[in-house]
C-alpha cells in the first residue's frame, strides 16, 4: 500500500466534538476487526502516534485517508464522518455522491490529493468560524 503523508492538523475549539466522536467510532470499528493502532498505521504509512491522535480526536483526519481507513475497517467515508446511532437510518440504495467523490479523490494522483485535502481543509477551517 501506498505511504499517505501525515501532517499533523490541531483541532479547533469548534471542531473538537466532531473529531472526538469520529475518533471513537474509529476506535471501535478497529477493535471490532481485531486490529492494533500499530496495524492500521502501518496500513496507513504513518506513526503509531499519528494514528492514536485519530482516535482521540485531537489532530484532524486528513480527507484523503478516509476511504483506505474506511477499507480497512469496513465502513463507508460517510459512516466514519456520522454518528451511525443516530436515529435517522440511511435507507439502502445508491451510492451517496460523497462516497463517490472520495472514490474519484482516491484514484487521483497524489499531488492533486493534496490539493484537494488543503481545499477541504481550509473550507472547513472557514465553515467552523
Amino acid at each position: 500500500m501506498a505511504a499517505l503523508t501525515s501532517r499533523r492538523m490541531t483541532v479547533n475549539s469548534h471542531e473538537t466534538q466532531f473529531f472526538k466522536a469520529m475518533g471513537v467510532r474509529i476506535a471501535q470499528a478497529r477493535k471490532k476487526k481485531g486490529l492494533t493502532q500499530q496495524q492500521m498505521a502501518d496500513h496507513l504509512g504513518i506513526a503509531q502516534q499519528s494514528y492514536a491522535h485519530y482516535e482521540v480526536g485531537d489532530v484532524r483526519v486528513p480527507a484523503f485517508t478516509l476511504p483506505l481507513l474506511g477499507q480497512l475497517l469496513d465502513l463507508t467515508p460517510n459512516e466514519l464522518l456520522a454518528d451511525s446511532e443516530s436515529p435517522k437510518k440511511a435507507k439502502p440504495g445508491p451510492v451517496s455522491k460523497l462516497d463517490l467523490q472520495f472514490e474519484r479523490i482516491r484514484q487521483l494522483p497524489r499531488t492533486k490529493q493534496n490539493f484537494v485535502v488543503d481545499l477541504l481543509d481550509a473550507v472547513i477551517a472557514q465553515a467552523s468560524h
